[in-house]
């Protein structure tokens, strides 16, 4: 295993987030679509009816830029013309009712394929990334490495830097610790084989825990006298974290439940996913 990693050939495009908007929109319309078909969304019961048309768009794109551009919901309700309780709400339904871990789930097979890849991962590679929290952040504690009062996100990425699983803990929590849920998510999705991590992964309770899981930890050196070495494909991790990085949502947590930041942090990954595949060169699609 080496430390190539080929994507599929996209089309250049500016850096500006904003460009590309339009397919978050596109990509999170057909999986609502998907969903009603097969009865996970089913009809909500109320006086005011579902929202459509114009103002289901404006909905979306108001809930990206809550997380792209760390807004207050308050805020983007003021901007969008939409109460800012109809957002939130529409939010948390649609991360109860799991929209956007199946909608990356499949725009992640779908890049896979388009990279002449299989729809599913032989490898991941685990990390985790210590956020600053806002007091009213659902937890919070502090990683004595880093100095951070914060917030522990922890991932699993497939060779390309999309997530398989994530998981937060408070910072405090051991690396050994805080990675068993994600190891526990990877086995509910049918993932068999080894977990790529850093050496803060070593340790005998942690390898008798993956092995009830069916996976195994591989710890590995990935630097050498404070020089970071790019060893296998460990460095994907990393690369994603610096990808998330800009989305503001995610760098200072404000999030009240862990479900809405794991939500956040698939829309992240969403929105980068949609980005390309919209820019995917003719030839390299499979159909």
């Amino acid at each position: 295993m080496g430390t190539a990693v080929r994507p599929a050939s996209t089309t250049p495009a500016s850096w500006d987030a904003f460009s590309d908007v339009d397919a978050f929109f596109e990509e999170v319309l057909v999986e609502l679509t998907a969903m009603a078909t097969d009865g996970t969304r089913p009809t909500r019961p109320g006086p005011k009816a579902s929202l459509t048309g114009a103002a289901l768009r404006k909905a979306i794109m108001a809930i990206w830029c809550v997380g792209f551009c760390g807004m207050q919901w308050r805020a983007i309700g003021q901007l969008s013309g939409i109460p800012f309780g109809t957002l939130y709400t529409l939010f948390a339904r649609w991360t109860r009712l799991g929209l956007w871990r199946r909608l990356l789930d499949r725009l992640r097979r779908t890049w896979r394929l388009a990279c002449g890849d299989t729809a599913e991962p032989s490898t991941v590679v685990i990390d985790s990334r210590t956020c600053p929290s806002a007091p009213s952040c659902f937890a919070r504690g502090v990683d004595g490495g880093k100095k951070i009062r914060g917030v522990k996100v922890s991932i699993a990425v497939e060779k390309y830097g999309i997530p398989l699983a994530i998981d937060a803990t408070p910072a405090n929590v051991h690396d050994t610790k805080s990675i068993v849920p994600v190891l526990r998510q990877l086995a509910g999705c049918g993932f068999q084989g080894p977990a790529i991590g850093d050496l803060g992964y070593r340790g005998e309770p942690l390898a008798k825990a993956a092995e009830t899981f069916g996976s195994a930890v591989k710890p590995i050196a990935r630097g050498r006298d404070g020089v970071f070495i790019p060893t296998e494909i460990a460095w994907v991790v990393e690369r994603s974290f610096s990808w998330i990085s800009r989305y503001r949502r995610l760098n200072t947590l404000v999030e009240q439940t862990k479900e809405h930041l794991v939500a956040f942090v698939q829309i992240a990954f969403i929105s980068i996913l949609s980005r390309r595949l919209k820019r995917l060169v003719p030839q390299e699609v499979s159909v």
